[in-house]
């Protein structure tokens, strides 16, 4: 090269030298004010304008920006807008390595977020791969919580051996979201526990993904038993912890555990955060002490419609109509607008207490007055409110009017007010009709038995119940569970199972004389067997709940209450029975049947009429 072209080219090189400082800092100052921008963007439509900025600037090929641009977009809930854009073929011709896992991150986990978009999560996932961008352990727990919202065992069993694969499998954080999502997907709950059985580091949010895996199932027995374990471990539970095991507790009926939950939130001086509140809330108000939720709402200085719809609920269950009003009413004045689950709850109330009129008219006012479409919970509140009321004609009317076909808890409803009021044959008719539309629903072989019973029309009701056993079906056992001494114990029809069986049943035998010379009248017609009176009584005594008030009576003081779940309604002989054992032993018993909460005290149930 002559001495002419080499310093030529050096002053070329020292020209661009200098102009170097000059572009960069524009580049620079470009980039900084579109971050600036998209940082303070709240609206879709400064997200387009920023996105007309980010061309004219000729930033589209710059990673950090298309990150923070998808970032942004996915507050804005506008990640589809961002990734036509990021992910255009204008936009990435021969620019592939602009890419990077960061990036891929953001939008994954905005669709992994976003309502009906998980699968599209797992399709740039895969599109991670043919863009030759590797994931990182980032990019996993995202890609877990899209699977964990589609619910597909085979595919979250697909990413977990891709991410063994890439050797993330020991990373807590992966760790926690697999067994979240495991415990999503249906029959996955044990690949959960294999993971958390299997996990080197825990911590709370190991403990936690856990135990509310097993709370969501109703596999309450395994969470609150996991709690337990985790407590004799030392960890210390977080709120997120504390509410699943409350929702537990709710599900058992556990009173006592969550009692000293409400205790070690006091000691450990975790912070009641709304969320926590609404649970502690539900879960007295379904265990039984409706008074301490409503104790624990009205401390609260701020509350959310889950607040007002926990405590309007409770006390519709507990039977306590016109408060559950009252405080509707007052959520209204205090212009809290209520949503269709409060609306359940007034009119559940309604149905419990017989306010016909009242829950005529909060019914009229969804639509009228707070422009919601009454679903079919709704028009079936309204049927059972009729027909608690004895107005079977009347909701026969109301569910041939009805806008919406009726389902079949809606008939059942109509089937059982028939049994109660006598009307057999429009409950034989209707529990028929049902059959032939639900041919393999055993409980609607069971109400059309019931009334055959009720009718000593023994031939039929047998037929019924070969009609069950040739489809192979059985109907569902009763079982009651009571809490005592911070252990759970459940008994089923008949059951002998527990090593205090020979003093339980000398206890029945007791309770039976007793309450007989109290005025007890078995209701034999509740047996659905065409044997004589004395195998009828016996049969009668060997109810579920019959065993556990025997068991309770056996192991608690004198004058304590006795608290019972039951996970079917409660029959009439064993309301009947409760009764009389409230009073002969001085007991207050609360039971909660698969409807309602039953306070049995001095041979007076809460209920209004029991049907």
């Amino acid at each position: 090269m002559n001495h002419s072209i080499r310093t030529k080219l050096s002053r070329a090189i020292t020209n661009l030298a200098l102009q170097l400082p000059s572009y960069t800092s524009e580049r620079r100052l470009a980039e900084q004010t579109c971050l600036t921008l998209l940082h303070s963007c709240n609206t879709l439509t400064n997200l387009i304008q920023i996105h007309t900025i980010i061309l004219k600037l000729g930033l589209h090929n710059n990673p950090l920006v298309l990150t923070k641009f998808a970032s942004t977009s996915s507050d804005l809930n506008a990640i589809h807008y961002a990734s036509s854009f990021l992910f255009s073929p204008s936009n990435n011709n021969n620019n592939l390595l602009l890419y990077d896992a960061f990036l891929f991150n953001t939008v994954i986990r905005a669709y992994a977020q976003t309502a009906g978009s998980k699968f599209k999560a797992l399709e740039f996932y895969k599109t991670m791969f043919s863009y030759g961008v590797l994931p990182n352990k980032f990019t996993y727990p995202f890609v877990l919580k899209a699977c964990a919202g589609i619910g597909d065992l085979n595919l979250g069993e697909m990413v977990h051996g891709s991410l063994v694969k890439f050797g993330f499998d020991d990373d807590r954080h992966v760790q926690n979201t697999m067994i979240h999502m495991y415990c999503c997907c249906g029959e996955g709950v044990e690949f959960a526990r294999k993971v958390f059985d299997e996990s080197p580091k825990m911590d709370s949010v190991t403990w936690s993904a856990m135990i509310g895996g097993y709370a969501r199932l109703g596999r309450s027995m395994e969470a609150v038993g996991l709690f337990r374990e985790m407590q004799v471990k030392g960890v210390v539970s977080d709120d997120v912890t504390i509410v699943c095991v409350l929702s537990a507790c709710t599900d058992l009926g556990a009173l006592e555990l969550g009692k000293w939950l409400e205790s070690y939130l006091e000691r450990k001086k975790i912070p009641k955060s709304v969320e926590l509140c609404n649970a502690l809330i539900d879960m007295f108000a379904k265990c039984g002490d409706v008074d301490k939720a409503l104790e624990l709402f009205r401390q609260m200085s701020f509350r959310t419609i889950v607040s007002w719809t926990s405590v309007i609920v409770g006390l519709a269950m507990h039977g306590r109509g016109l408060e559950a009003v009252s405080l509707f009413d007052m959520m209204i004045e205090q212009r809290v607008a209520p949503d269709d689950v409060a609306f359940i709850g007034v009119l559940s109330a309604c149905s419990h207490s017989g306010l016909v009129n009242k829950g005529h008219y909060y019914f009229n006012s969804m639509e009228k007055n707070f422009s919601i479409v009454p679903k079919i919970e709704h028009y079936g509140c309204m049927v059972d409110l009729l027909s608690r009321a004895g107005l079977v004609k009347e909701a026969l009317e109301f569910v041939q009017k009805m806008p919406i076909n009726p389902n079949q808890i809606i008939w059942r409803s109509i089937i059982t007010a028939c049994h109660a009021r006598g009307e057999f044959k429009l409950g034989e008719s209707i529990s028929k009709k049902l059959i032939r539309s639900e041919p393999m629903q055993e409980s609607n072989y069971v109400l059309l038995s019931n009334i055959y019973a009720k009718l000593l029309r023994w031939e039929k009701k047998t037929k019924v119940r070969e009609m069950m056993d040739l489809k192979g079906m059985k109907k569902i056992p009763g079982s009651t569970m009571i809490e005592l001494n911070n252990e759970m114990y459940e008994f089923v029809a008949g059951d002998k199972s527990h090593n205090q069986s020979k003093q339980i049943y000398e206890m029945m035998d007791e309770m039976g004389r007793e309450i007989k010379r109290a005025g007890y009248v078995p209701t034999t017609s509740q047996v659905l067997l065409d044997i004589d009176e004395e195998d009828k009584e016996d049969a009668l005594y060997r109810h579920s709940e019959k065993i556990a008030i025997a068991f309770s009576l056996l192991n608690t003081p004198p004058g304590t209450p006795i608290r019972l779940v039951k996970n079917l309604r409660v029959c009439e002989d064993c309301h009947s029975a409760t009764k009389f054992i409230s009073k002969v032993y001085n007991r207050e018993i609360v039971v909660r049947d698969r409807n309602r909460f039953h306070h049995f005290k001095n041979g007076v149930c809460s209920c209004k009429d029991f049907w």
